[in-house]
């Protein structure tokens, strides 16, 4: 089962599904997060990474729904747009085709999932969807997207490292367990970011000029440690020199980024 068949009819003035997705944008920062520090990683940890966005035609039929939700990948973010390549082929939107390359605004966002070694995190409409279903049902779903999810109620979405419990586990209804103190640890910082310090000091140290480059969309990496909410990083920078009053092309300074996001621990360091 692909993701161009992963789709779920509901109504458009669905309670929970609207509440879902808006606790879905709520939570973005973290897929976004995690997403910058896999494009640096030399072995890939996620196994799938996508967004679901809503869209619509012009012009299209009462009796249509508002919004067609389908799922993106290879997603992009500026902190305001949401880029990336439409993968379902939709039920009644001709606007917009499988393979499109698409750019809504972060307004459109109704869901977000990544996986790690196999564990889902995020999935705010899909564990709603699963809620729904009978037992035999859900673990149909389950197989079919080839991930394990938590209960709808016990959404994750930071990795924090578990022990498996294993088939037998599974049968007998354990789960892992989570350590309260590491998934606090991991909420503020990302585990990437504190590991890095040391080298990125080291880096700056012979490469002064990383501090001011700008990458192809004029953007410094101190926007984009910004926007991905990677405190310490940020803090290294502008203790080598880095300038927080420089604009993206979009006008937005780091601190706007951050502020776009919710990174409030990012915040305080951009506002002294």
């Amino acid at each position: 089962m692909g993701l161009e068949d992963r789709i779920a009819m509901s109504k458009g003035d669905d309670p929970e599904m609207l509440a879902a997705s808006q606790q879905a944008r709520k939570t973005f920062k973290y897929f976004w997060r995690e997403l910058s520090w896999e494009r640096r990683r030399i072995l890939p940890a996620l196994d799938f990474a996508a967004v679901k966005v809503g869209f619509a035609d012009e012009g299209m039929s009462p009796d249509d729904p508002e919004l067609e939700h389908m799922w993106v990948s290879d997603v992009e973010c500026n902190g305001r747009e949401i880029m990336g390549t439409l993968n379902n082929d939709p039920e009644w939107v001709t606007s917009v085709k499988a393979g499109d390359p698409i750019c809504e605004p972060l307004s459109a966002l109704s869901d977000w999932i990544y996986s790690i070694r196999g564990r889902a995190y995020g999935g705010f409409t899909v564990n709603l969807i699963r809620s729904r279903l009978p037992a035999s049902q859900r673990r149909a779903h389950d197989k079919a997207w080839g991930m394990e999810f938590s209960e709808p109620d016990e959404i994750e979405v930071v990795y924090v490292p578990t022990e498996p419990v294993g088939f037998l586990g599974r049968l007998l209804g354990k789960k892992p367990v989570i350590d309260p103190e590491e998934r606090k640890l991991n909420m503020l910082e990302h585990p990437m970011c504190i590991n890095m310090g040391d080298s990125l000091r080291e880096a700056l140290q012979q490469s002064k000029e990383m501090v001011y480059e700008t990458d192809d969309e004029g953007w410094t990496m101190l926007h984009r440690e910004a926007l991905a909410g990677n405190g310490l990083v940020v803090q290294i920078l502008l203790e080598a020199g880095a300038d927080p009053t420089l604009k993206t092309p979009e006008g937005d300074t780091p601190f706007t980024l951050a502020k776009r996001f919710g990174w409030r621990h990012v915040m305080k360091l951009l506002e002294k």
